[in-house]
């Protein structure tokens, strides 16, 4: 098992075009002079991915002050992220990318250890992405419960 290379802050946010939630395709350049939160997850529905979900749509007015757009990604295929979308009233655009090519660009995906159990898998990740494009922060291996509330200390808001 290997894993690919991880992104620091300075590097280039590698471009990426996914279907929405709503099948609609996106693409981080069509947020170039935005600044962008993108953050990967393993499951939509499942119980750290919703609480990392609502802490972020709980937080959504902060960051759009502060000029980001959320952007969440998953494995998941549109019609479980629609799902996710609705019963949780997420706010945010949430992009399926089953192919796993997005996950594997920005290093979110590689090997993990379950209670001693090698596999490969999501890799909990939050990037921001400034309006040029640029990594700004990059956290790896985050944890589902504070995570957002971490992001925020580290962006001053």
């Amino acid at each position: 098992m290997s894993d690919a290379q991880k992104l620091a802050v300075g590097d280039k946010a590698p471009n990426f075009e996914i279907l929405d939630q709503d099948g609609k395709a996106v693409t981080l350049e069509s947020f170039r002079g935005q600044k962008v939160v993108v953050y990967f997850y393993p499951a939509a529905s499942t119980p750290g991915c919703t609480k990392e979900a609502c802490d972020f749509n709980d937080n959504l007015n902060p960051f759009k002050a502060a000029g980001y757009t959320v952007l969440g990604i998953s494995p998941d295929e549109i019609k479980k992220l629609k799902n996710f979308q609705v019963t949780q009233d997420l706010n945010f655009p949430l992009l399926s990318d089953p192919t796993l090519e997005a996950h594997k660009a920005y290093g979110a995906f590689g090997t993990k250890n379950l209670y001693g159990r090698v596999y490969e898998g999501v890799l909990r990740s939050t990037f921001t992405v400034d309006e040029d494009g640029i990594i700004q922060v990059a956290l790896y291996n985050v944890k589902a419960t504070g995570h957002v509330t971490m992001l925020r200390r580290l962006l001053g808001i």
